[in-house]
């Protein structure tokens, strides 16, 4: 069914945190942050990936590290399309084949405008893709966690990532409808450092903050009184200091950006058409995405909602998973490309 069958192509989620390379039956072979440094004063890439990440806060004045995707759009093009280059080679680093260019499915926020796509494309192929086809996030989400996304029955799928949460009813091949908030994993890691810094007049990083969300962060109410000790500098002597943090206290500071997840899942539903909410009422909504790791996210969200919610067997890969799948219906996507790229959203 592909139109192409070469066994180079790639499906690239290309995401605010991290970027995943599936290579045609390969699987996912490549997961990095989407991160790079960057000399300042000569306009030189230093790193990509984990090694960019690694310098995050620890680079001298002529260095600066940054991430050229934010809420799931390019903010920086032209940093966005050399990480894409040097993840593409990395990705086809062993084949012999790479002199040919390999076809890119990408994909985007079902809510991104016809310009940030088209910037999303042209990027693909200024960092060497022969062509490059975008697909609906919570469309290749809902395909990498199995769902039967072909099929004339109702799925729903809730895609927490860094940038964006996208939330979808899918049917037929299609997005029936569907909502993209720019509020998911960044917005938690901010809440964590601005109550931090409220709280204890600590100044903590990103890498400190999403390891708080991962070890002591939740939804709803904390299971156990969990603590864990971080480190920070003292905003009052500017010195180097260390606190212990309960989970309570953060699951308080994460409470807005839960709450405005819920109220998305809920609004989608509300616009759902009733034999696809039957549908969903049977099936459950599906959670993938890192922020689907989120302790007990999955139970508030079955309790507000009244449905059953599963979270997918590898949320971190179901989107490049799904994109890479997507492989095998480019002909699909290049003579009806309005049935994935472009959901009917509000």
């Amino acid at each position: 069914m592909g139109l192409f069958g070469f066994s180079q192509d790639l499906g690239i989620d290309l995401g605010t945190a991290n970027t995943l390379v599936f290579l045609r039956n390969k699987g996912v072979i490549l997961r990095e942050p989407s991160v790079v440094a960057k000399n300042i004063q000569t306009g030189d890439i230093e790193a990509v990936g984990n090694d960019a990440r690694n310098m995050i806060g620890r680079t001298p004045n002529y260095i600066s590290v940054i991430r050229p995707m934010k809420d799931g759009v390019i903010a920086d093009y032209d940093t966005t399309a050399q990480m894409m280059k040097y993840y593409i080679k990395q990705a086809l680093r062993n084949r012999s084949s790479f002199a040919s260019k390999p076809n890119v499915m990408v994909c985007v926020p079902s809510g991104i405008t016809m310009v940030e796509e088209r910037a999303v494309i042209d990027a693909t192929k200024q960092a060497g893709a022969k062509e490059a086809f975008p697909i609906a996030e919570p469309f290749a989400a809902a395909i990498g966690a199995g769902l039967p996304v072909w099929e004339p029955t109702g799925s729903m799928v809730v895609d927490v990532g860094g940038g964006t949460t996208e939330v979808a009813i899918i049917s037929l091949g299609g997005i029936v409808t569907s909502q993209s908030i720019r509020v998911a994993g960044d917005e938690m890691d901010d809440a964590i450092i601005q109550h931090v810094r409220k709280q204890y007049n600590l100044m903590i990083g990103e890498r400190t903050a999403e390891e708080i969300k991962f070890e002591v962060g939740g939804a709803g109410k904390a299971d156990v009184n969990q603590t864990m000790e971080i480190r920070g500098r003292d905003l009052l002597s500017g010195l180097p200091k260390t606190i212990e943090i309960h989970a309570d206290e953060i699951v308080r500071a994460l409470k807005d950006t839960v709450d405005s997840i819920v109220e998305t899942v809920k609004n989608t539903l509300e616009k759902t058409p009733p034999e696809l909410a039957a549908d969903i009422m049977e099936r459950g909504i599906v959670l993938t995405g890192g922020g689907a790791l989120l302790k007990n996210l999955d139970r508030v969200i079955s309790e507000e909602t009244n449905m059953p919610v599963f979270i997918a067997d590898e949320p971190l890969d179901c989107v490049a998973i799904g994109t890479g799948k997507s492989l095998e219906y480019i002909q699909h996507f290049k003579s009806q490309p309005n049935v994935a790229t472009r959901p009917k959203t509000d």
